[in-house]
């Protein structure tokens, strides 16, 4: 009989997947795909149409079956939180984030085990970027987390280093990086996607809402010092952010209208067409649990220039220009000498892309999910 890993997959089908809906589908990917002999991985769903199961069906063909929750996914969230309702079984199960059926069992028996993982510590470092109820259930199920859950997963040693100081999970924590989303290569028809979006010969690239924390602000305000140089930017995320309006703020830095604007895109080789066409991709955020944008930006060859924040010092590994977040308006004064740094001087930009691809070689999702296999092997 073979050994089950039954995999939480609800944020495939989730109305708004996300970076955490792509963090699902390629780790799922490769779990099934490194599967050790003898064993399998079912997948996890809350009770939904149809359509969604089939989605699920589609994206995992390898799957071994998909167990469906009689629960739809708001009743299954509150349920799981406050543990009113069993598991879709023993055995294995892994979580991509804290969303799991987090329940007393007996882990030295070594028969059942849930493994979660944790992407960042917003509710406790940025609960204003965060909705009440999305802070409040992120904090319960760090508890029954710390309770109940056999292992934690997360991206960084920098976010290892700060959940001690929100949790205490002894060993039980483990370091399993991330890698570039499913499909990010530059597609044979660029050039055509490129005209499609207007791409200018030279820009940047930043990615992230007016949320402070993201440090766009900071960047627009870089790029609108006298000193900078006048090159157009592309913000991968939404127009607005609360009642703040891109071009509105761009303004108000000292950016014009027509040298910022935002694109939303969910197709990756999209993406991967505006990312390669970029003269530097610019990560200027001042909290981050991850480094997942470095690495997408290092596997295309473009140069980063990103905060000092600690995993980005960690993923980047001197690979990218990194500015020290500090305070005041000093940030978007080093941002601003740091992209004149990149943008003047076409041999540092060279290097920086080289030192990327280089560093984009040590993040596969074929090792991260030969390591959660192993992670579930120990336990």
């Amino acid at each position: 009989m073979p050994t089950t890993l039954r995999m939480i997959v609800d944020q495939v089908v989730a109305p708004v997947p996300g970076a955490l809906g792509r963090y699902t589908q390629a780790l799922t990917t490769w779990l099934i795909d490194t599967a050790p002999p003898g064993c399998e991985v079912e997948g996890v769903v809350s009770s939904s149409l149809p359509s969604d199961y089939e989605l699920v069906l589609e994206r995992f063909p390898g799957l071994s079956g998909l167990y469906k929750s009689s629960l739809a996914r708001r009743e299954l969230v509150a349920a799981w939180q406050f543990g009113l309702t069993t598991s879709p079984g023993g055995g294995m199960i892994h979580a991509p984030s804290l969303f799991a059926p987090l329940r007393r069992h007996d882990a030295a028996a070594g028969v059942d085990q849930t493994v979660v993982t944790v992407h960042d510590l917003l509710a406790w470092t940025h609960p204003e970027s965060l909705t009440t109820t999305t802070v409040a259930w992120n904090k319960a199920m760090m508890k029954r987390a710390r309770k109940h859950a056999d292992a934690i997963v997360v991206p960084t040693h920098a976010l290892a280093e700060r959940l001690a100081m929100v949790a205490e999970f002894g060993d039980r924590v483990r370091v399993i990086g991330t890698a570039p989303r499913v499909g990010l290569k530059l597609p044979r028809d660029a050039a055509d996607r490129a005209a499609r979006f207007a791409l200018p010969r030279d820009y940047l690239v930043t990615a992230g809402s007016l949320d402070p924390r993201n440090g766009v602000v900071d960047l627009l305000e870089a790029l609108g010092r006298p000193d900078s140089p006048d090159i157009p930017v592309i913000v991968l995320g939404p127009e607005n952010w609360g009642e703040l309006h891109l071009a509105t703020v761009a303004e108000e830095a000292g950016v014009p209208r027509g040298r910022v604007r935002a694109l939303e895109l969910d197709d990756p080789a999209d993406l991967a067409t505006v990312l390669s066409g970029a003269t530097a991709f610019v990560a200027p955020s001042h909290d981050e649990g991850s480094g997942t944008s470095l690495i997408e930006a290092f596997s295309l060859g473009v140069p980063v220039i990103h905060s000092d924040t600690p995993a980005y010092v960690e993923v980047g590994a001197e690979a990218g220009r990194a500015v020290a977040v500090g305070g005041g308006a000093g940030y978007a004064e080093r941002l601003a000498a740091a992209i004149t740094a990149v943008v003047e001087d076409s041999e540092l930009a060279d290097r920086l892309s080289i030192a990327g691809t280089d560093r984009a070689q040590a993040f596969t999702w074929r090792d991260s999910a030969e390591r959660v296999w192993q992670l579930h092997a120990d336990l």
